[in-house]
Order: C-alpha cells, then sequence, then structure tokens
C-alpha cells in the first residue's frame, strides 16, 4: 500500500495559515518556557546565595504596622555593630493587594520586616484568612529579596498567624525558618481550662505534624501574678506546650514580669528585648540565660494533650 504525504504545498490556503500558526506558537511556547526556565534557575541560584535573613514581625488583633517600631528603635539603638537593622514594612489591604513602605538594605544580614493585616479582627477566621494571605506575601518577599533562612515573632494573635502559616503554608522546599518567638500568644483564646480547648486549639494540635522538625519555639507570657498579662490568660499562653512540644527542635516557655510586662506593653519589655538580642539576632538558642528570664525548657517533658 502506498503512504500518501501532504505537502505544505497542497494543503489549502486556510490550512496553510493554520499550520504556520502552530508551527510559530510551539516556537513561541519553547521560547517562553527557556526563559522561564533561566529565569527561575538565576532565582533558585540568588536565593542559594543569599547572606540575608530577616527577622519577620506579625502584630496582634486591632494592631497596626507601626506597633513594633518602639521595638525596633530600641533594638537598633542597642546595636553595638553600628550596622542598624533596616525596615521593611508590609500592609495586606481588605482586597488582599500588598503596600510597602521602607526598604531593605543588601547589606544587612538581619534585616527586620513588618507584616501587617488591615483584615485584623480577633476571630480565628480571620486568623485564618490572615495566615493565608501571609503564605503570599512570603511568596512575593522572596521574590524580591532572595532570602531563604529567617526567624520570626509574633505578639499576640500575631503567633497564632505564625502557627497556622507554619502548619497550612510553610514549605521546607522554599524557606527554612529558624525562630519562631510567641508574646503573649492565646493558644486557648479565652480559655483559662486546659480541658476546654477551643476548636483553633484542638486545629493546632490535630495539624502539629506538619510544624518544621528543626524549628525552636520561644513561648514569652507576661504577667504580674502568673495569672494573666491584663488581657490573656497565662494558661492560655501555656498551652502551646500541646502545639510545638515533641513536635519541634526545641520549646521553652518564658513568664516575663516587671516593667511593661502587661499585654500592650510586653514587646516593649526590657526582658523580652533581651531574649530577642540573644535567641533571634545572636543565636543563642543552645545557651539562654537560666535565672534573669526565667526560661522554662519544657522541651523533654512528657506532657500530653488532655482529653
Amino acid at each position: 500500500m502506498k503512504k500518501t504525504v501532504t505537502s505544505i504545498h497542497r494543503l489549502p490556503k486556510s490550512g496553510k495559515v493554520a499550520l504556520i500558526l502552530a508551527i510559530a506558537f510551539v516556537a513561541v511556547l519553547g521560547i517562553l518556557g527557556r526563559m522561564w526556565m533561566l529565569t527561575e534557575h538565576q532565582n533558585d541560584r540568588a536565593i542559594q546565595k543569599a547572606r540575608m535573613e530577616p527577622v519577620i514581625f506579625i502584630p496582634g488583633s486591632s494592631a497596626t504596622i507601626r506597633r513594633f517600631d518602639d521595638l525596633i528603635d530600641t533594638l537598633n539603638s542597642q546595636d553595638k555593630s553600628n550596622d542598624n537593622h533596616s525596615v521593611l514594612k508590609v500592609q495586606v489591604e481588605k482586597d488582599g493587594s500588598l503596600t510597602y513602605s521602607g526598604h531593605l538594605t543588601k547589606s544587612n544580614r538581619q534585616p527586620f520586616i513588618v507584616v501587617g493585616f488591615v483584615n485584623n479582627d480577633d476571630n480565628y477566621p480571620t486568623i485564618q484568612a490572615d495566615s493565608q494571605a501571609l503564605g503570599r506575601v512570603m511568596s512575593d518577599l522572596q521574590s524580591k529579596y532572595h532570602f531563604r533562612n529567617f526567624s520570626s515573632i509574633g505578639h499576640s494573635n500575631g503567633g497564632l498567624i505564625w502557627t497556622d502559616y507554619l502548619e497550612n503554608y510553610y514549605s521546607s522546599q522554599s524557606f527554612h525558618i529558624r525562630t519562631l518567638m510567641t508574646l503573649g500568644t492565646p493558644f486557648n483564646f479565652n480559655e483559662s481550662s486546659t480541658t476546654k480547648k477551643t476548636t483553633m486549639l484542638n486545629d493546632f494540635i490535630e495539624g502539629s505534624d506538619n510544624l518544621p522538625k528543626d524549628l525552636n519555639v520561644y513561648s514569652v507570657a507576661g504577667s504580674d501574678d502568673y495569672t494573666d498579662d491584663g488581657t490573656v490568660n497565662v494558661q492560655s499562653v501555656l498551652t502551646g506546650k500541646y502545639i510545638f512540644q515533641k513536635k519541634v527542635a526545641k520549646y521553652t516557655q518564658t513568664t516575663v514580669s516587671g516593667d511593661n510586662a502587661s499585654h500592650y506593653w510586653l514587646p516593649e519589655n526590657p526582658e523580652v528585648v533581651n531574649l530577642i538580642r540573644e535567641l533571634i539576632l545572636q543565636n543563642k538558642g543552645k545557651n539562654p540565660r537560666n535565672n534573669t528570664n526565667k526560661l522554662k525548657d519544657e522541651s523533654n517533658k512528657n506532657d500530653r494533650p488532655e482529653n
């Protein structure tokens, strides 16, 4: 049987045009694909070579991106290296768009980034929505500044947003988080009894296997009488052990008291400032000060959540 071969010259005019367009389309796709691969390769190389390891802050409910201004000023004023931490602020608008202010100095190894949310009501659905938005923010930040390693600080519900993000949106293939520090974070919301677990706490416990195994977590509670900090019950803060204990490399509970130990002023508490400088900026987590800051390491205890 003879094979019939149809050449382009024997095609009708409309067929020739369609074939030429198809070939051109495939060629363009090939070129675009090649360009995308080169761009991704360059981005990957930039990320792998990056020395920048930012500290990323998230404020609590009803707080703005200016929440940590005093803390940052204090940390920079105490920095003896004369290489102050540059500050970038990212605000997530109600429509999900991102507004940037400030700048990062490329020479800074540990710049500060503050991520705030206009939608910041004090409830679990908002925390879930903000943690999902944080995933988009982190991807956008990485595409702009090409970092992989970072540490994080969350005040109040900001610590809840970080926890939800780490369990549901964090990817160890894209990022490496070294340390999470939560300040006055109510892991059980307003409940003071550990036998009454909120839906959020149960969800966090259930998803805790997704937490980074090499993460160091420091949970800081503020109090004058070891009951509450004027807003958050200390027992709600301490229920963080049911989420992180035995799931991460190290989990430490810390209680500070004295000046500025109330919930609002906790980020400016002198002991908290010391903890941030030593455990995050100087990375002394392996040898924390045990007496002055009342550090209580829970990483090797056998506590388990009550049923």
